[in-house]
């Protein structure tokens, strides 16, 4: 595809500006992104390749306008392509809740109050990444978007440009959007435990947590243990016991302090059906029945846990969420795997368990100049891990904040 071709996509959306010595910008919509190579080799090194952000695109989230930013070479060859998408965001989606609370007032007589049309490169469901993958093309493709961001974003019509939690590896990387007038705040990190080196769970346990702790903790499998036995089978297809999870994970989502996407039957089962082998699916049943369920991705030594689903009506009676994580751990451990990272939420177990804080940035900007200085005075007072007190309890929570090495 030429640039002249890819000028023809969409006629209210600016499409591309050639940039001399970095490439050409374009946007395109899925339908002509999806026909490129650059695109069904994007993320190929992370466990949320192409395949993941088609799945999401098409299961959740129909309310946003998701498009494709394509980085190109100077005779139009698309090389990299990083997706984008348009929203309607609450800025004071992760503000306390007593401000929440403050803006819902206002809301009753002026609805859309610090709501604002924002463009956010990454993905909908997940942190975010650069599509390549090695760092000189990752610093080439952050810098033809730096350059020309702001400008598409204004043919979006957007006000305000995020890039939505891009884990800190990249921020010496995406540095050149802060000499562009980005502001990078804290998101809701994931986290991450080390498991390399432990011959099983009792392992890990004895090295890796306190005496006190470690006693808490076999009480707590104790209750377990105390009720009807517990029964785990890992599997890549969900669909038989779909419904049966599903019900689970909308008990854990209505339970959540903090709510994003919502997840769809559908997401599940096609994650199982085009990704067998990025997903493991670990259910837990007691009597027949599914108890537990945990959707996790992995991508060479790691296992990522990405969402997890328990029956209330006896979770806490019987510390479901514990049973879980130590079946997890033991797995990972027996099958080889070297670290554990989980997404968000949940950090006072993940504390106690021994996990340290993976840190993901959000790079913001409003796209008039005149705002852009007020956003960036209030964003520290709007980021969200200011309402999550465990996070300053973990040991390397400074990594939230802290600059790039030189």
């Amino acid at each position: 595809m030429t640039i002249s071709e890819e000028a023809a996509v969409s006629s209210d959306i600016g499409l591309r500006e050639p940039i001399p010595s970095r490439g050409a910008l374009a946007v395109a919509d899925r339908a002509e992104a999806e026909k490129l190579q650059a695109w069904k080799a994007a993320f190929h090194s992370q466990r949320k390749d192409s395949r993941y952000y088609e799945i999401v695109a098409e299961t959740i989230c129909p309310d946003f306008n998701f498009r494709y930013f394509l980085i190109q070479d100077e005779d139009g060859r698309t090389r990299t392509v990083q997706p984008f998408f348009i929203l309607d965001q609450d800025v004071l989606a992760g503000v306390p809740a007593r401000w929440q609370k403050l803006a819902a007032k206002i809301r009753r007589i002026w609805p859309r109050f610090l709501f604002i049309r924002t463009l956010m490169v990454g993905c909908a469901a997940g942190e975010g990444h650069l599509p390549s993958s090695t760092a000189a093309a990752q610093q080439r493709d952050a810098e033809a978007l730096s350059n020309h961001i702001s400008r598409l974003a204004r043919q979006q019509r957007a006000g305000l440009i995020v890039l939505k939690e891009f884990p800190a590896r990249y921020r010496g990387t995406l540095s050149c959007f802060l000499q562009r007038g980005f502001a990078r705040i804290p998101s809701m990190p994931m986290t991450r435990l080390d498991i390399s080196g432990f011959k099983d769970f009792d392992d890990y346990l004895s090295k890796a947590i306190k005496s006190k702790r470690r006693n808490e903790f076999r009480r707590k499998f104790k209750a377990a243990a105390g009720s009807a036995p517990i029964e785990l089978e890992v599997v890549t297809d969900p669909s038989e016991a779909i419904d049966e999870i599903y019900a689970l994970y909308l008990q854990v989502f209505a339970r959540s302090k903090m709510q994003f996407e919502k997840l769809t039957p559908e997401y599940f089962i096609e994650i199982g059906r085009r990704m067998p082998d990025k997903a493991r699916f670990f259910l837990w049943r007691q009597n027949g029945k599914l108890i537990a369920f945990s959707l996790c991705l992995v991508e060479g030594d790691t296992l990522y846990g990405e969402y997890i689903g328990l029956d209330y009506s006896i979770a806490l009676d019987i510390h479901l969420y514990f049973y879980v994580m130590r079946d997890i751990i033991s797995w990972s451990i027996a099958n080889g795997y070297k670290s554990i990272e989980s997404s968000g939420l949940s950090y006072a177990p993940k504390l106690q368990m021994a996990h340290v804080l993976a840190p993901l940035d959000l790079y913001v900007r409003h796209t008039s100049p005149l705002i852009n200085p007020i956003l960036k005075f209030v964003l520290p007072w709007l980021e969200p891990t200011g309402a999550e007190p465990a996070l300053k309890q973990f040991k390397n929570y400074d990594e939230l904040w802290a600059s790039p090495p030189h």
